[in-house]
């Protein structure tokens, strides 16, 4: 079938660029007649209660803002005594005075009953506030705070005075984001350019992957915005996407280009390369995007909302990538011929027109086709090792204070007000509303907050002052801060004790009102919970499928079997890795990150869907090689040799690129975004070393002839299977792996 999709494509040739473009401009068009805002992604459980039950509301939540006041330097005296201190806490109050509604709930340090506004060590004071609405207002009552507290720190140079809260922080994190991954998206294309010419030797052959990436790219970001009005994309989900599809369509490019050239260097029309790419690379390209899209789709079973996006454009983009592989890549191929070729590099443009064996890699699988226990075992060994720190693993999210580099100011402001007041800045939102018709302004609402305070001075320094109260329409919203820096054990101790102790003896004490329990430590840990209960489901899933499209595609139990394995082994290897340099700060000097003890709950499980497929491509076009030359009468010996041979140029070029736009992540300023860049970085690497060069050959030789073998009693399965030539033998030849020479067969045999 893909092999006649392709034939039609080479020979209606404007038809298939043209219905191409054609689906990249509707797409587009479509995407700019949405309108609205689109879906919302909802949190889970507790978390995601209160952030439906505010959603509900009319208004807006007024965000929760704080403003430190302390000296600069070690010195400095009592808060209350020091009068450069309370002359910036005053002109504070009195610049918010010159926008009047801008603040609602202010607390001072000088105000009475105030004392939790001072910390503990009486150096420094808080002053907290909401900012408040109308919703149209927010925006600039946010602006006029933020420029009062810009002024009062002028004014006042011998004090600092910083600001950190739910929207500063918040824009400073979305900044972030925006600024990394707009440097990303400017890195990762010309990277991938670079290589390209590196891997082809011609500015023509190296722009066609790039044209049918980017194409693929613009269609997919057209249709998602349909499909926002259903499924919630973020930003860093699209960020993901554009290098992904990147990554994905660049690499199936490569298998078709370096298949055609090769046949093209064998002699054949260009129409007849095409023919034999389509069915052998084509093929390959096929089954490896259905295998990631398969393996991203477990992603759904985890119930998460913000994995739903991810999921639906991984799958878009690397569908179109397929579909673009085997229908215009030929087209545009056919179209221009042997011009493919144009535009030669100087030095380096001969060498890399045509296709070659690697004899590098050619004399390692000898080598390990020879001693295949010694080799694999040792491979083995070296993976297992690096795999040991996985099994220490603290699935930890990071705090904003651990996340961002201290270069940002609110990040800076966050870390000095976490220091002098725990949890001011990330504080947890409780949501306390009425059922029943009853409402939650009343006096035993306001009785049991009183008594919430009590409660927090009794909690041992789980929970802190200052406590900040809103009405946002019928729901009452109290702020509590939380011991530990947000995400920490300390934080979800603190969490279990304000939900389970401290909330039932205040609030659920009053008749008529219910309660839920929000904020980043709240999410943080919800979202760990949700995800550890659907882990085993998403793996099975991903494991039962890969396995049943390796057997429908080489009729073999042994090769699902033993590709699983070797993908798992490869895949702890690279947690450990990930393990041993972010959760114990190894290297954190080079990468530039500063080491929390932990790594993101939600990472393990992402690489694991993304990276399963993605290095079974790589898997699935080796073990299509060896098979070809297996089936064409090669012994298996002989088979995996020319398999491994063959494919080293295409799977070395596409697991450099794929590392290099992995790699972008590591620049970037978030921990957690180093973290994916090293781990699919490393992951890749070791697929295209040590599983490709060594385990993947030493397990086929001491497999043989059974790695091929049906079993009779899966000859129910669809499809045809391919018969084997017998080898005829040449006496007394061998090669040095110890196999006996086969008779080169004819060239439509050996592509059969």
């Amino acid at each position: 079938m893909i092999e006649r999709i392709a034939t039609w494509s080479v020979r209606h040739r404007t038809l298939a660029i043209g219905g191409w473009l054609t689906l990249v401009v509707v797409a587009v068009l479509s995407s700019a007649l949405v309108s609205g805002e689109g879906a919302v992604t909802n949190d889970p459980r507790e978390s995601g209660v209160v952030k439906r039950v505010l959603n509900s509301q009319k208004n807006y939540e007024p965000v929760l803002e704080n403003v430190l006041i302390q000296p600069k330097g070690s010195g400095g005296g009592k808060f209350a005594d020091d009068p450069g201190l309370r002359k910036a806490t005053d002109e504070l109050v009195a610049e918010f005075a010159k926008t009047p509604g801008a603040v609602t709930g202010l607390q001072t340090p000088f105000a009475p009953g105030t004392e939790k506004q001072v910390s503990q060590d009486g150096r420094s004071g808080l002053v907290t506030f909401f900012v408040a609405g109308p919703n149209d207002q927010m925006s600039a009552h946010f602006d006029a705070v933020t420029k009062a507290v810009k002024t009062v720190a002028d004014n006042n140079p011998q004090v600092r005075v910083v600001q950190a809260g739910d929207q500063s922080l918040s824009t400073a994190v979305d900044d972030a984001i925006k600024k990394d991954f707009a440097s990303a998206e400017r890195t990762s294309l010309p990277l991938t350019l670079v290589i390209l010419l590196f891997v082809f030797g011609a500015l023509v052959a190296a722009a066609i992957p790039l044209l049918l990436a980017a194409t693929t790219v613009v269609a997919t970001f057209g249709l998602i915005a349909i499909l926002e009005q259903w499924v919630a994309v973020n930003s860093a989900v699209t960020s993901m996407l554009l290098l992904i599809g990147i990554a994905v369509s660049v690499d199936y490019s490569l298998f078709y280009l370096r298949r055609e050239r090769e046949e093209r260097a064998a002699g054949k029309s260009v129409e007849e390369s095409l023919r034999i790419a389509a069915k052998t690379s084509g093929h390959v390209v096929v089954v490896a995007g259905v295998t990631v899209m398969i393996c991203v789709s477990g992603l759904l079973f985890s119930g998460l909302d913000v994995f739903r996006g991810l999921t639906m454009g991984t799958v878009l983009i690397v569908g179109l990538s397929v579909v673009g592989s085997v229908t215009v890549l030929p087209a545009l191929l056919a179209a221009l011929g042997h011009r493919v070729d144009k535009g030669r590099i100087p030095f380096i443009g001969k060498r890399r027109t045509t296709a070659v064996e690697s004899a590098a890699w050619r004399r390692i699988a000898r080598g390990v086709v020879k001693r295949p226990l010694v080799w694999g075992g040792a491979a083995t060994a070296a993976l297992a090792i690096a795999a040991i720190p996985m099994f220490s693993m603290n699935l930890q999210d990071s705090a904003v204070v651990t996340s961002l580099p201290r270069s940002s100011p609110s990040v800076d402001a966050a870390i000095r007000m976490q220091e002098a007041f725990p949890g001011a800045p990330t504080p947890a939102r409780v949501a306390i509303w009425g059922v029943g018709g009853q409402s939650s302004d009343r006096p035993e609402v306001r009785a049991a907050v009183d008594k919430l305070r009590g409660e927090i001075a009794a909690s041992n320094g789980q929970l802190h002052g200052p406590v900040s109260t809103v009405q946002v329409d019928d729901v009452l919203v109290v702020r509590v801060p939380l011991a530990g820096n947000g995400t920490d054990p300390v934080s979800t101790a603190a969490l279990q004790t304000l939900r389970e102790k401290v909330l039932p003896d205040t609030f659920g004490k009053v008749d008529g009102v219910e309660f839920a329990t929000g904020g980043r430590t709240a999410f943080s840990h919800d979202f760990a919970e949700q995800l550890n209960g659907r882990t085993v489901l998403v793996i099975g899933f991903v494991l039962v499928l890969a396995f049943a499209l390796l057997l429908v595609v080489f009729r073999s139990i042994t090769i699902p079997l033993m590709s699983i394995f070797l993908n798992l082994l490869s895949m702890a290897a690279s947690y450990g890795i990930l393990t041993w340099v972010f959760q114990y700060g190894n290297l954190s000097d080079l990468l530039n990150f500063t080491p929390y003890g932990g790594v993101h709950g939600w990472l393990p499980l992402f690489m694991f869907v993304v990276l399963f497929g993605l290095s079974m491509d790589y898997h699935i076009f080796i073990l299509s090689r060896i098979r070809e030359r297996w089936l064409a009468g090669a012994t298996p010996r002989e088979a995996i040799v020319g398999g491994i041979a063959g494919s080293a140029g295409v799977i070395t070029s596409a697991a450099v690129i794929m590392t290099a736009v992995f790699s972008v992540f590591i620049t970037l300023s978030a921990i957690e975004n180093k973290m994916m860049g090293v781990g699919m970085a490393v992951a890749i690497i070791i697929d295209a070393t040590i599983v490709r060069g060594l385990l993947l050959p030493a397990a086929m030789a001491l497999l043989g002839d059974r790695a091929w073998t049906q079993p009779s009693w899966l000859r129910w399965l669809p499809g045809k299977g391919e018969q084997r030539q017998m080898p005829a033998e040449t006496p007394g030849h061998t090669d040095p792996a110890g196999a006996v020479h086969v008779a080169r067969p004819a060239e439509g045999a050996r592509q059969g």
